[in-house]
């Protein structure tokens, strides 16, 4: 099929140059004989003039008599002028044909993803191949958190790769900030506070800190305004939540590409991220397990050739809990991840379940592929981290040990794979897998998320904003244990029927505050749900 897409192009191109040539062939011949027919009639012309006794016109005075151009030598000089001018059509005929099945060619190979707008590149074979010897500039925001430190791990392991020139941390981890700038020295950092300021300069000052300090940046206006200046290549945004949209709007702008880490910045501000992306020419690099794992899957895969997509989940810390069990789970339940190591916030959200429904809708918008098409299983191993059907019945997976560190160093070094010497990272071994590898449909009725997320994503517009919105606070109120696990859904369900019921929904955002705005409305909708109901 692809050598077929590939030779196309060319037989078109091939018959169209044909075409153009014979052309030219016949105009040069047309011209050619009027040329020899029309060589005497000057004469002529003039003879029978004589005859009829008419006086020739005296010739004009900026000429002498031994300087009049002959009627032969201007046919000859006409005869050039046209063949000139025929000639560089003709050039610019064949530059035309040229370009458009160039153009073709490239647009047919540019990607696989279908159904829509997809956001993230998906280069063919021998596309994207080269080697890069320069060092690419990184920027970590949330760069204390569970994305950030592995991150920065990646970043250490091949510092001759990458430079990390900028990071940003909300303060509550000001300890572990001062180790990462007294180790990779950025030239900017943001914090969330002036309290949070002072205490960082502190702590460097008693770990023996002599500077350069980088330029800092307090609250989330200079958070944003750091993501616009900071002379990052790739921008890593690790901040959970809605936070996360401003500051990664402002690195668009600036023209850096984005390693996305915050599953809410395109989960809510889809309709508005995607355009940003197109007319500043930026890339999208999935950075987390699921998408990274589509993302690479779908490298080489022609157009028109996925029909759905496949996206894993571990399950949970209640994957083998009754329904009935989840009454009762507290928040250090709900915390005991079976699988990865991941900030609170994303681990409740495994454990509802929601974490995958978001990704259904994450996928939706990277990929362009219809929701009916992606569907998500339960697969408690990790070692599949998720994978494309294709047309042909076949399926390509993406596997790897359950560690974030690896999509993470994939969007760093993309197009590009690096050798990694397993010390940081393990390598899988298919030998060890004696338990098998498994897979089962997930169950609704015990994860109501799920089918809520589905809800919104088909709804559009500011839906899933509102929906993500609601879940980050109804998650707050849980490991702040002002509700129990199973009101999680339920305020969900209820923010959501609110919503539509209302007319509150945006079908056609265009504007970011329209999605701060439906973030608002979704977060105060969930504590007066969970006020009334819990």
């Amino acid at each position: 099929m692809m050598e077929g897409i590939l030779q196309a192009p060319g037989k078109r191109s091939r018959s169209l140059i044909g075409i153009a040539l014979c052309i030219g062939m016949v105009v040069l011949a047309v011209n050619s004989i009027a040329f020899v027919l029309g060589a005497g009639q000057p004469a002529a012309a003039s003879t029978t003039s004589a005859l009829r006794g008419a006086v020739p016109a005296a010739p004009t005075a900026r000429y002498a008599s031994s300087e009049l151009p002959s009627p032969g030598a201007s046919l000859a000089l006409s005869y050039s002028i046209k063949f000139g001018l025929f000639s560089l059509a003709t050039l610019a005929t064949l530059a035309a044909v040229s370009r458009r099945t160039s153009t073709k060619r490239r647009s047919m190979m540019s990607g696989s993803c279908e159904g829509g707008a997809c956001l993230v590149p998906v280069s063919q074979p021998g596309e994207g191949s080269q080697n890069e010897s320069g060092v690419k500039r990184v920027a970590v925001l949330g760069s204390t958190g569970s994305i950030g430190t592995q991150t920065l791990d990646m970043c250490g392991h091949f510092n001759d790769r990458f430079q990390v020139v900028a990071l940003s941390a909300g303060g509550s981890k000001i300890d572990l900030l001062a180790d990462q700038i007294i180790q990779f020295s950025p030239a900017m950092v943001s914090v969330g506070s002036e309290k949070a300021l002072k205490a960082l300069k502190v702590d460097l000052k008693s770990k023996g800190f002599t500077g350069p300090h980088p330029k800092y940046f307090v609250g989330p206006s200079g958070l944003e305004e750091m993501a616009r200046e900071c002379p990052a290549d790739v921008m890593v945004t690790g901040i959970v939540g809605c936070a996360g949209l401003l500051p990664t709007v402002a690195a668009i702008e600036s023209g850096k590409d984005i390693a996305l880490a915050n599953k809410e910045t395109l989960i809510a501000g889809g309709p508005v991220i995607a355009p940003l992306l197109k007319r500043h020419g930026v890339k999208l690099l999935p950075a987390d397990s699921e998408h990274s794992a589509l993302w690479q899957c779908m490298q080489g895969c022609p157009p028109g050739s996925i029909r759905s997509l496949i996206i894993t989940a571990s399950g949970g810390a209640f994957r083998d809990w009754t329904k009935e069990q989840m009454e009762k789970a507290t928040v250090e339940d709900a915390l005991k991840h079976p699988n990865w190591s991941m900030g609170a916030k994303i681990t409740v959200d495994s454990a509802t379940l929601m974490n995958k429904g978001l990704e259904v809708i994450e996928a939706h918008n990277l990929f362009g592929i219809p929701y009916d098409d992606i569907r998500a299983v339960i697969h408690p191993q990790s070692i599949v981290h998720s994978a494309v059907e294709m047309e042909d019945t076949s399926v390509i997976a993406q596997m790897g040990v359950p560690d974030m560190k690896l999509p993470i160093l994939y969007t760093l070094a993309y197009p590009q794979r690096l050798h990694h010497d397993g010390s940081s990272l393990q390598r899988l071994s298919l030998k060890d897998l004696t338990g098998g590898l498994t897979f089962k449909e997930v169950d609704t009725d015990k994860y109501p998320c799920v089918e809520l997320a589905y809800r919104a994503g088909r709804r559009g517009g500011t839906a899933p904003a509102i929906l993500s919105a609601a879940n980050e606070k109804a998650v707050e109120l849980f490991l702040d244990r002002k509700i129990k696990f199973v009101d999680i859904p339920k305020i969900l369900d209820a923010v959501l029927s609110r919503a539509e019921s209302e007319g509150v929904i945006l079908d056609n955002p265009t504007e970011i505050r329209h999605i701060v705005e439906a973030d608002a409305w979704g977060r105060e909708a969930a504590a007066a749900a969970a006020a009334t109901q819990c």
